[in-house]
């Protein structure tokens, strides 16, 4: 069997608003061109995981529950557009807990890659954090910086961290993506 060929994505910021901690139902707005963007790389071949640091529930801001919850509203909105969500990655700790499971650290993308046979160089992480770039090319995949988001003050961040493209929104993500997979 061949390896898998995964996109592993941020979630706020990437596939909804980001309203700092989201996890209430009434805060929940998928980003425009997301389940478009998702079809494009579904029909390309791709996989999806979704890889999401959650800081918000090590502060005590919101619950597993609702995170939980607030995704399952996300899940059913890709769904119905065809598209699944094989896996989801978090980490709930303090950004300063040194936790071995927080982006940029490649643990969530190598325990996908055991568990789903991914060809980690053939797959891409996008987001719209610096560290979402840093966790791509500590595990080995390629990246794509959203401007969606936190993405314009993050791209500052990056520093001499590789990443193959920078885009405006997910689409446009998607669009890159799949003109480089078909040149490779």
């Amino acid at each position: 069997m061949a390896p898998s060929r995964f996109v592993f994505l941020d979630r706020d910021g990437t596939l909804v608003f980001d309203v700092g901690h989201g996890h209430r139902l009434d805060q929940y707005e998928l980003l425009p061109g997301v389940v478009d963007a998702l079809q494009l790389l579904k029909g390309a071949g791709f996989r999806f995981a979704m890889v999401t640091n959650q800081s918000g529930i090590g502060r005590g801001f919101f619950t597993e529950a609702d995170f939980r919850r607030f995704n399952e509203r996300l899940f059913e909105d890709l769904r119905g557009g065809g598209i699944e969500i094989e896996e989801t990655y978090f980490c709930p700790h303090l950004p300063d807990a040194g936790c071995p499971c927080r982006k940029p650290s490649p643990a969530s993308l190598l325990a996908a890659r055991e568990r789903f046979a991914i060809d980690l160089a053939a797959s891409w992480m996008i987001g719209d954090h610096a560290n979402d770039v840093r966790t791509a090319a500590n595990a080995g995949c390629r990246s794509v910086l959203l401007l969606t988001g936190h993405g314009e003050e993050e791209r500052h961040k990056l520093g001499d961290t590789p990443v193959d493209a920078v885009t405006p929104d997910l689409l446009a993500a998607a669009r890159h993506i799949v003109r480089r997979t078909e040149l490779d």
